[in-house]
């Protein structure tokens, strides 16, 4: 069985560049042009020289601008403040129908 993981793992990293050449945007392709990439991709996936060069040459890898022009950055929920607001909004409405389905 462990002689056949080589194969599988040149086998996923073929499968993995050539989806994620297919799914990137053209205006992302750096050097050449995308179908290219993909025949480059295809023709020489079983000895990784075209997989690995699209992973390292083939696509933009700079994070994505926000749609404010701003570069796109995570926050923990606990510092969201429009997270908080929706907690906050969501607990309103809970009370809210706790109050008034009770008779109390």
């Amino acid at each position: 069985m462990l002689r056949y993981l080589p194969f599988l793992l040149v086998l996923a990293l073929w499968i993995y560049a050539f989806i994620d050449c297919l799914n990137t945007p053209e205006e992302e392709v750096r050097g050449l042009p995308k179908v290219v990439w993909v025949i480059v991709i295809l023709l020489f996936g079983e000895v990784l020289v075209g997989p690995v060069a699209w992973l390292v040459a083939g696509k933009n890898r700079a994070p994505r601008a926000a749609a404010g022009g701003g570069a796109t950055r995570w926050v923990a929920p606990d510092d969201n403040p429009e997270f908080l607001k929706s907690l906050e909004k969501d607990r309103e409405k809970d009370t809210d129908r706790k109050d008034g389905g009770e008779d109390g």
